[in-house]
């Protein structure tokens, strides 16, 4: 019995590999970059023309500084007007899942395997990428349901209104749900209970209680009390990993042009020798450049859907913004970190090459802050994958119970997170993800004129010089679908 359970866990792994590869490297990948850029030349650029409308969205505030009806946002529940989620509180759900423990450890390892060259890539795939987040993140904003305390919405919700394919949003539901309430909470919880174990150089199932403990009094305040988590914690996290991260680049600064030269030859193929492969290289960048922002995955569209704005194309322009801001900054601060300390060909991979990189620019305090880091990145990410559970929960059941019982099982997971080896875990977390992206950009895709409609009522309200407001009756021809606008 001892000999047949590792063998078990191998051959099942080995399969997940091999059927991962072939998912991988054929279909989603394909099906990624050919949305990203129709969604793109669909909108013209919508992710970079309209940018500067997202400021106004995130202070909550009308773009043209009007009074009246046109500035006040549609509410569901105006008699609780005041416990209203804003968008800048949805944005914060949405980039705590976006900026994890993928933007330390996933970029190390992209460039680990891919070479420098990867990076060029997740660049590349951020910037078209931004243009799926806006499609998703508007569908989840245009087919949001009414809760008792605040919105609620996803793919499965667009699937089922939109679409009207009540499976295929049972079988969304179920894939994210495994994917973020499981498989990826193992991942978070045991890249977190480890360096903190060997930080403080003390067991980590201690670690693994209080972190279950801690997890458990926050999802059990629902919504609102994640919400409000998020907002405080990760601006915190990112404006400290990336003043940290200019330091390293200032301390380097006769050193940026070289760099910059590796990772394009390095993404042409022109630096083999150190670079790898250039199919590797664009595998690498675009995978683990998904994992980290999350673009067209299907995750964030359920962050988004929570919020109370007046148009469903403003929250899908600060879901754009997340894409940017997780890709273009966040991991290119861990990028830049670890080419410039010229640790990146050392042979070390993951969350270690990020810790010795930084602690080669800035000594032992660097590991120090790593360790922070991961705390802040890895709680945060648990956090919003559970929310992401539990949407999806209510989706396939209206019992509260199941709730609460998810509740508890996302206590126990996090615990088994401190107790378990990572190797399955990842397997499952890129099996799940992979499908539960291409059932996602197939709906997406078949949805997205109703999306490029709202962006054109966006567009030409906003030349009247009115802040956009939407109503349902302005989609005459899908009002009955809609419930909240």
């Amino acid at each position: 019995m001892i000999t047949i359970a590792p063998l078990f866990i191998t051959t099942v792994t080995g399969l997940l590999d091999v059927v991962n590869d072939f998912l991988w490297t054929y279909i989603v990948i394909t099906l990624l970059v050919v949305c990203a850029l129709y969604f793109t030349i669909r909108s013209r650029g919508v992710q970079f023309r309209l940018l500067k409308d997202v400021w106004h969205v995130i202070a909550d505030r009308p773009l043209f500084g009007e009074v009246g009806s046109n500035t006040v946002a549609v509410d569901a529940h105006p008699e609780k007007k005041k416990k209203k989620i804003g968008s800048f509180h949805a944005f914060a759900v949405s980039l705590s899942s976006r900026v994890g423990t993928g933007n330390l450890a996933g970029v190390a390892s992209a460039i680990f395997v891919g070479g420098p060259g990867a990076v060029f890539w997740m660049w590349v795939m951020a910037l078209f990428g931004a243009a799926t987040a806006f499609v998703e993140a508007t569908l989840a904003q245009l087919y949001k349901r009414k809760g008792a305390d605040s919105f609620y919405g996803g793919p499965a919700y667009y699937m089922q209104m939109g679409l009207h394919k009540p499976w295929m949003g049972v079988v969304f539901a179920v894939l994210i749900t495994l994917t973020f309430g499981v498989a990826n909470q193992v991942v978070q919880s045991n890249t977190l209970c480890a360096a903190l174990a060997d930080a403080f150089d003390t067991n980590q199932a201690w670690i693994g209680v209080v972190l279950s403990v801690s997890t458990l009094i926050i999802v059990f305040g629902g919504i609102r009390r994640i919400s409000h988590f998020a907002s405080i914690v990760v601006p915190f996290m990112a404006i400290g990993y990336i003043l940290l991260a200019l330091v390293v680049v200032l301390l380097n600064i006769t050193r940026l042009p070289d760099m910059f030269l590796l990772i394009v030859r390095s993404a042409f193929g022109l630096e083999q020798a150190v670079g790898g492969a250039i199919g590797m290289a664009v595998m690498q960048g675009v995978k683990r450049g998904l994992f980290s922002n999350e673009a067209g995955e299907g995750s964030a569209p359920n962050a988004a859907a929570i919020a109370t704005t007046s148009h469903p194309v403003k929250q899908g322009l600060l879901q754009a913004l997340g894409v940017f801001a997780d890709t273009l900054v966040i991991c290119s601060c861990t990028a830049f970190i670890i080419l410039l300390s010229g640790e990146w060909n050392s042979g070390r991979d993951g969350i270690i090459l990020t810790k010795y990189a930084l602690e080669s620019e800035v000594g032992q305090a660097g590991g120090l802050f790593i360790t922070a880091a991961i705390f802040l990145f890895a709680y945060s990410t648990i956090i919003a994958n559970y929310f992401y559970g539990e949407t999806n929960i209510r989706f396939m059941t209206k019992k509260r119970g199941a709730v609460y019982l998810f509740r508890i099982i996302t206590g126990m997971v996090v615990m088994a997170g401190s107790l378990v080896t990572l190797q399955t875990a990842w397997s499952v977390v890129d099996l799940a993800m992979g499908l539960m992206t291409i059932f996602n950009l197939v709906a997406i895709f078949l949805l997205s004129p109703r999306v490029f409609a709202l962006l054109r009522n966006y567009i030409e309200q906003r030349r009247r010089h009115k802040d956009p407001r939407f109503t349902k009756d302005m989609l005459p021809d899908i009002a009955k679908d809609i419930e909240c606008w």
